[in-house]
């Protein structure tokens, strides 16, 4: 009995290689949660969670590690808002358990970034969208 080999065939036994290697492959676990515990919105950049939320006078940042809140003690950081065409930018300073940026207001469309720095002097960017 011959058999045949064309590329065809190669192209299938590869296809089919990869799709039983991938059924044997362990599920991603995200660090943290991706629903967010304030009413914000929630990134991971890392082993970090972050959660952008919206406020009366300002925006707040809370970070958490696996699921718990890091205190923002020696994070420091700029966090910068576009919408459309505007841009506006404030310090990001700790209180309490989360980052304050006073006097930034966060519209449906805008684009943020929060650049931080850690308290072990390691650079973090955040992005977010508004919905």
């Amino acid at each position: 009995m011959e058999i045949e080999v064309t590329v065809k065939n190669l192209v299938s036994a590869a296809c089919l290689a990869l799709g039983l290697g991938a059924l044997g492959m362990p599920a991603a676990l995200a660090h943290g949660s991706a629903t967010p515990k304030h009413g914000g919105i929630v990134q991971t950049v890392g082993d970090l969670g972050f959660e952008l939320v919206s406020t009366a006078d300002g925006v707040a940042l809370y970070v958490d590690d696996h699921g718990k809140l890091v205190a923002p003690a020696g994070i420091a950081g700029k966090l910068t808002v576009l919408n459309g065409t505007q841009k506006s930018e404030a310090d990001l300073v700790a209180a309490s358990d989360r980052l304050e940026a006073k006097g930034i207001k966060l519209a449906p469309g805008a684009k943020v970034v929060a650049a931080l720095t850690t308290a072990q002097k390691k650079a973090v960017t955040v992005r977010f969208t508004v919905r």
